[in-house]
């Protein structure tokens, strides 16, 4: 079935949407949109589960979401959609149904493979449960990839829901600069590793493992089996390594969805098993309400048929992600590797050669940090780049915050969503020169004259934008919106027609690594470019 549906530009609705950005879209300018409209940002607001919405400050109108939810139709995105929950090989370059959504659906509901998942999950659950009991006090997760990025992200943003006693350590890089300084804050008695890797072969892990149990033996640790655990298919290479605790998964869930598998045991060893649970709860919710909402009230489509307009029609490149939250500082590295990774395609199902692009490149920073950082360009830069921002309305600072500091807290809390609202209305307002020539700028040379500085101080607005607002961030509501992206990135990928699940391009990289390695060593540089044998030579001086 997903082969044969329809290519987004062999949709009648592509050259409609084509035509439609020469006559209106083209020149669309939200300024004018609120002016016309007082019912704007009802109309362009939209709730699904944990997460509210404000598309409204995003360059689109009615006729052009008609279009794109024609565009959908064509390409048959319901379809699509239902072959994904139904366990379909949606992944046909690997043959591998996408799964991601199995991992968080309740017991008792007819989910595929619910008693292998619920059995998986019991399990994980009930180990990250003891290892306070079981005298760890640091835990080490080792991984890269979907096995790091998420798991990572997840633990820095659910802080305030940390178990007492414990820290979780992340290492990565095989840049030994990256597990070097870990090791020296440990203790090895206390110390629990955890190994992710799905085949247990993954270089950069295997190193970092290694390097980890070499340090522990050479400073007293005896129980290798004890200190060591691995989330991984491949439990005869986790059991020459010395570990008997081996927690398996599927080939159906893949790297960079698999934080909602075993590979989230550093995220259940950091929150503990409710947390865990109503984090998958959460992203359940998100699952609902894209298989069930309607298209046109349907947040992550919506989301995507933005995504299409900007990247397609417009011609934009780039999206920038400002989650106005510390605690989702990690969140735009994360949703690098799920979207870029995904959809950064050049060719279609079938193989043939895309002419049109695919996903933008996607970054960003904590709020208000990235104000400070990259603004300047998102405000006066020659490229528009759409934002989205994410508020967080009630802080959770923690029990510890009381007295005259929770109110100083509660005080900051208030000028960071100032700040929030501030930017996407700059954004969107900008300054005209007669504006900008009325202020005064105190700052300025007194040996320009007043129009110059003018020109210099306006900002072209009709900068797009849009906002996320949470609750507050907590496991449930931080599931939503992982889920929410996912979910995006799918629509995406689907109206493309590309497969969004595979990721050959970093094949290539990986095999000409193990084949410079020993020339590193030897210096046989035989057979190579003019520059990779002079780097050759350069590193080995």
């Amino acid at each position: 079935m997903t082969s044969s549906a329809s290519r987004c530009d062999q949709s009648p609705a592509w050259s409609a949407l084509q035509n439609h950005y020469q006559l209106t879209g083209k020149t669309f300018d939200l300024r004018e949109a609120f002016a016309a409209d007082a019912g704007r940002f009802a109309e362009w607001s939209f709730q699904a589960p944990e997460i509210f919405a404000d598309l409204s400050k995003n360059r689109i109108d009615a006729a052009t979401l008609e279009l794109l939810l024609q565009l959908a139709a064509d390409c048959g995105l319901e379809a699509q959609r239902d072959a994904m929950f139904k366990g379909e090989p949606i992944n046909l370059t690997e043959g591998r149904a996408v799964l991601h959504t199995a991992l968080r659906a309740p017991a008792g509901q007819g989910a595929l493979f619910s008693d292998e998942v619920q059995a998986s999950l019991a399990s994980m659950l009930a180990f990250a449960d003891s290892v306070p009991a079981q005298g760890f006090t640091d835990v080490v997760h080792i991984g890269i990839g979907g096995s790091d990025l998420g798991p990572a992200m997840v633990v820095i943003a659910l802080q305030a829901y940390a178990r007492p006693g414990l820290k979780l350590h992340f290492v990565s890089n095989v840049d030994g600069h990256d597990i070097a300084p870990v090791l020296q804050q440990l203790n090895p008695a206390t110390t629990l590793f955890v190994i992710a890797s799905k085949t247990f072969t993954t270089q950069e892990t295997l190193a970092n493992a290694l390097a980890a149990k070499s340090w522990f033996l050479a400073n007293g640790g005896t129980d290798i089996a004890k200190h060591f655990v691995a989330t991984s298919s491949n439990t005869q290479a986790a059991g020459a390594f010395g570990i008997t605790t081996t927690f398996g998964f599927w080939d159906w869930v893949g790297g960079r969805y698999s934080l909602w598998s075993v590979i989230g045991l550093p995220i259940a060893i950091a929150v503990g098993s409710e947390n865990f649970r109503a984090l998958l709860a959460g992203a359940h919710a998100m699952d609902r309400h894209f298989a069930e909402a309607p298209l046109a009230q349907n947040l992550p489509v919506l989301l995507a048929l933005v995504d299409v307009w900007y990247r397609n029609f417009h011609g934009f490149t780039s999206r920038s992600v400002a989650p106005y939250h510390q605690g989702l500082r990690r969140l735009p590295a994360y949703l690098q590797q799920l979207e870029m990774e995904s959809n950064g395609k050049g060719v279609d199902r079938e193989g043939q050669a895309l002419p049109y692009g695919t996903s933008p490149v996607v970054w960003g920073e904590a709020g208000t940090n990235g104000q400070h950082a990259y603004f300047q360009m998102l405000h006066q830069g020659t490229d528009v780049i759409p934002v989205e921002f994410i508020a967080v309305k009630t802080p959770t600072h923690g029990a510890h915050v009381k007295g005259e500091l929770a109110e100083r807290l509660a005080d900051q809390h208030q000028k960071l969503l100032a700040n929030c609202l501030a930017q996407s209305q700059a954004l969107m307002q900008g300054k005209t020169f007669d504006e900008a020539l009325a202020e005064k700028a105190p700052t300025a040379s007194k040996s320009l004259d007043a129009a110059t500085i003018a020109r210099h101080r306006s900002f072209p607005g009709n900068r797009p934008s849009t906002t996320l607002v949470l609750e507050t961030l907590n496991p449930g509501s931080l599931g939503a919106l992982i889920a929410l992206y996912e979910h995006r990135v799918f629509t995406t990928g689907a109206l493309w027609g590309i497969n969004s699940f595979d990721q050959w391009g970093v094949e290539l990289g990986k095999a000409l690594c193990n084949s410079l390695l020993p020339r590193l060593a030897s210096g046989d540089s035989h057979g190579l470019d003019g520059s990779t044998a002079g780097l050759l030579k350069h590193l080995r001086a």
